[in-house]
């Protein structure tokens, strides 16, 4: 490895690049259904004191499962940000300030894991090696491009969910098992805090065997100061115990696996592109997998595929292995071929080019409506849609665009010797489609995964204020009703002073209306069914009594 191939990436394009890529999303839209509205709800209750702070709910349904932090973090910053800005962009930029921390922290993380001896390439007879600080900065600033390239983090990452705190949480571990050699004190209170904040935020057993693998690891290291936290790693996995039982944490979420193949599907896109490069590092460096740089990110991989695989398959489980996979596909950037570098790239040339282009041409329909079979897609499956044109949405969707442009130029234009030249374009690709997704197509996409459209259609019938009962709703439709209507909900229908109720139906929109379900109840009136303009089977009917 040669000094010239280890130049890092430029930093004012590595901010830029993932300011581009956390950014957008934030601003400008409602929760969308269905985890993130449901997290929202509970936020709301907190900030308006209906609901206790132990045990948050939303119109007295708990089910938190002993994940309170989240909805703590949110409603803190709401309470605080209200009086000037949007509740849900106060609910939301503190999950944004903890994904730029994930991302940070997996960048440090893998520049103290490159340090290692076993970590750096071999040194050349006459001299004129890479720098080993130098080394471990090249592979970092790929680590960082993987784990943003990887399509699996790029809506869950911008939700307001409990899952993105325990990924900081995650990410948070990994760093104190890499820099414990160099890091000492910050690393035991990192880990301390690490495993208290996935107990608190619903990852309680996650994080307990996340921290028992890696106080295995680091017993086995030649490294005294890393052997030195494996009493911090069990006093700390004791104190995360505690507070999981005080919050309840401790709940059976084991689902039976009925496809054996939908684990590895999942993984298949999930983690695309992340999962060739760590595999092609675990067969490389096959000799070496106990080494500290390998073993670290290894063992939280597993723990995190043990999880998603116990709770069938779960891709929000899935997601708090990305840190550790990105840090494990980093290391395989040093011995990548250069046939298998050039045809990611021009995978990502095509790929991108072709999403980026659907995306300017479905939005130009959108105005104009030409071409005209994607206006007529548009109307069809978001009725009622109205195009809203926004010139500051559209002059940063063309920056991003040039941008790209720019970047594939560069990247394509001459041979370029830098390590991590292989993930610029998978991680460029990934923030430019989100950033025009965001822009362009931000309005449409708001009208169809937010839930307020129902709720204008249900308030057309029912009192501004007052006791509504509910029946057979979700979690996610009865946070919507809190957030965006301004009833007293109840959970109970036989409530005394509820003169309306709101039932849910499962229903295909093209159904008949002699096949359509209305449910007869006594002293119940039907007064109207609505359903979602974008939903083709959730229905919600309103009774009235007298």
């Amino acid at each position: 490895m040669t000094q010239r191939a280890v130049q890092r990436l430029p930093r004012l394009a590595l901010l830029l690049l993932c300011a581009a890529y956390v950014l957008p999303g934030v601003f400008g839209r409602d929760p969308w259904k269905n985890a993130d509205i449901t997290a929202f709800g509970y936020m709301t209750s907190l900030l308006r004191g209906e609901a206790s702070w132990l045990h948050p709910s939303i119109a007295g349904w708990a089910g938190t499962e002993g994940g309170v932090l989240p909805y703590w973090i949110g409603a803190a910053f709401m309470k605080v940000l209200t009086p000037w800005i949007d509740p849900a962009l106060a609910a939301r930029l503190p999950f944004a300030l903890l994904l730029t921390a994930t991302l940070a922290l997996v960048w440090y993380a893998t520049l103290h894991l490159a340090r290692t001896e076993a970590a750096q390439p071999l040194a050349f007879a006459f001299g004129g090696e890479a720098h080993p600080v130098d080394y471990a900065r090249a592979v970092a600033d790929g680590a960082l491009l993987a784990l943003m390239a990887s399509l699996g983090l790029l809506q869950l990452g911008h939700e307001t969910t409990p899952e993105l705190v325990q990924l900081a949480g995650i990410a948070l571990l990994l760093y104190a098992l890499a820099a414990s050699p160099y890091r000492p004190a910050s690393s035991r209170w990192a880990t301390l805090l690490a495993l208290a904040t996935l107990a608190a935020s619903g990852a309680a057993t996650t994080g307990l065997l996340m921290g028992l693998a890696g106080s295995v690891v680091c017993w086995r290291s030649s490294y005294a100061d890393s052997r030195k936290l494996v009493p911090w790693l069990l006093g700390s996995c004791a104190v995360a115990a505690v507070i999981g039982t005080l919050l309840g944490a401790w709940v059976w979420r084991v689902t039976p696996m009925l496809d054996v193949m939908a684990l590895p599907k999942l993984i298949a896109w999930f983690t695309w592109p992340v999962w060739p490069l760590a595999a092609w590092t675990l067969w490389r460096w096959r000799r070496q997998l106990l080494k500290r740089h390998l073993a670290v990110p290894l063992a939280l991989v597993l723990v995190a595929l043990l999880a998603s695989a116990s709770m069938g398959a779960s891709d929000r489980a899935l997601m708090l292995a990305l840190p550790a996979l990105a840090v494990l596909g980093a290391f395989a950037l040093p011995t990548l071929q250069r046939s298998v570098s050039a045809a990611i790239d021009w995978f990502s040339v095509f790929f991108f080019t072709l999403s980026a282009l659907v995306i300017w041409v479905v939005y130009v329909a959108m105005h104009t409506g030409v071409p005209a079979q994607p206006a007529a897609n548009v109307a069809r499956l978001a009725p009622e849609f109205v195009p809203q044109f926004s010139l500051p949405a559209l002059g940063l969707a063309s920056v991003g665009t040039v941008a790209w442009l720019a970047l594939v130029r560069w990247r394509t234009g001459h041979h370029r010797h830098a390590l991590w030249k292989s993930l610029v374009l998978p991680a460029g690709g990934v923030a430019l489609s989100w950033l025009l997704l965001m822009t362009l197509w931000l309005p449409l996409l708001d009208h169809a995964r937010s839930y307020r459209p129902l709720v204008q259609r249900l308030a057309l019938h029912l009192p501004t204020s007052g006791c509504v009962a509910t029946q057979n709703i979700s979690r996610s439709q009865l946070a919507a009703l809190e957030v965006h209507g301004n009833w007293r909900l109840s959970l109970d229908p036989r409530a005394t002073d509820c003169r309306w109720l709101l039932m849910g139906l499962q229903e295909r929109i093209n159904t008949p209306p002699p096949l359509q379900q209305t449910p007869a109840l006594p002293g119940w009136t039907l007064v109207a069914r609505e359903r979602r303009p974008s939903d083709r089977d959730e229905v919600m009917l309103v009774y009235r009594r007298p």
